[in-house]
């Protein structure tokens, strides 16, 4: 057991009245006892759950975040390379509505905009459809690539995937205790603003509880080293964009000025519509295949819009509208499509595999 840690724990554990919030080096250390299993299984358990309980503050997400740093796979920038956008999705997927995040990641990297996604398996409390499996509904395996091979894709291809199970297997170890305790850590939360890459980003994170929305983005703050961060009351706090709602991104350029809150209404863009329900991952290949071919339709709709603001925020466009023109004609053009297998065919050449399109 860790006496250390146990310390730790009583800081956190022990009520409003005695508790005390831990600095960003203690949160940092306590973190890092997780992580490199220093702390007991009942201490982590603990830890999780009395975090959970009275909400980490900012500085301890930070400290949180440095531990991440210290042990996690990251990306490295390239010179001539644009600044990537980050999509910090919540890795226990979806269960109601379908994603298109990984469309919205070929759009942006098909206009040249890098894009990076992370998260690992099915996973509690939700178990739902995870950004891997429906990447491989595409044709695109992430599982097995080291991160130097998911290095060399992200440069030449302009998208980045960071595998937990396989870019960071510390962070791997907690999961099983997400399913023990029945609930959400902190972890979970953090997640959604790690950033597995060494250079200026802009982190984009999907939120559901508007508490949420303020811990996110006093925590960048906090941290520093980002360029932008941008939180969006997505669907199933994801970062894909309502239809059937107006939609609610707050831009925080880090630079101390007040974050720029939009209300974003689709029908304004002729991207109203139905939400696309939550399909198994073989339908969901399907209708993205169609989409791929620029076959009109909802799922079409539905990823234009998102791609549309994401190239917005990324610089591409002039303007939102603008942003949707464009992601429909590098949808509907076939150039997505195109894209889609040079990603393959890189992954093909990574793994010094045969590639047939």
């Amino acid at each position: 057991m860790s006496d250390t840690f146990r310390d730790l724990l009583k800081l956190v554990g022990s009520g409003p009245h005695t508790g005390k919030n831990l600095s960003r080096e203690q949160a940092k250390s306590a973190t890092l006892a997780m992580l490199t299993g220093e702390a007991t299984p009942a201490q982590i358990g603990a830890f999780m759950i009395a975090h959970r309980i009275r909400r980490p503050t900012p500085v301890e997400m930070a400290g949180m975040f440095d531990a991440y740093k210290t042990l996690g796979g990251q990306l490295q920038p390239r010179l001539d390379q644009p600044e990537p956008l980050v999509f910090g999705i919540p890795y226990d997927g979806r269960t109601r509505t379908a994603p298109v995040s990984p469309l919205t990641a070929l759009v942006i990297a098909t206009a040249g905009v890098p894009a990076i996604q992370h998260g690992g398996d099915r996973m509690p409390t939700k178990h739902g459809i995870c950004l891997v499996e429906l990447w491989q509904q595409l044709g695109v395996d992430w599982i097995g690539l080291s991160i130097e091979q998911s290095q060399a894709i992200f440069e030449t291809q302009q998208i980045g995937f960071v595998y937990q199970p396989q870019h960071f297997p510390a962070a791997e170890t907690l999961v099983t205790y997400r399913d023990q305790i029945g609930k959400r850590p902190p972890f979970a939360t953090l997640e959604l603003v790690w950033t597995p890459y060494t250079g200026a980003a802009t982190t984009i994170a999907g939120y559901v509880h508007p508490p949420t929305e303020h811990i996110l983005q006093q925590t960048c703050r906090a941290v520093g080293g980002f360029h932008r961060f941008v939180a969006v009351k997505g669907l199933e706090g994801s970062c894909d964009l309502p239809r059937n709602r107006t939609g609610i991104a707050s831009i925080d350029a880090l630079d101390g000025t007040e974050p720029e809150r939009l209300l974003l209404h689709p029908r304004e863009f002729g991207m109203g519509g139905e939400e696309l329900p939550c399909v198994s991952g073989e339908d969901w290949g399907r209708s993205m295949q169609a989409v791929l071919q620029g076959e009109a339709g909802v799922w079409l709709d539905t990823c234009v819009w998102n791609g549309g603001f994401y190239l917005w925020l990324a610089g591409a466009a002039d303007t939102i509208a603008g942003g949707v023109d464009i992601a429909r004609e590098l949808l509907v053009s076939g150039k997505v499509l195109a894209h889609l297998q040079g990603l393959q065919a890189a992954i093909a050449a990574v793994r010094g595999a045969p590639f047939d399109s």
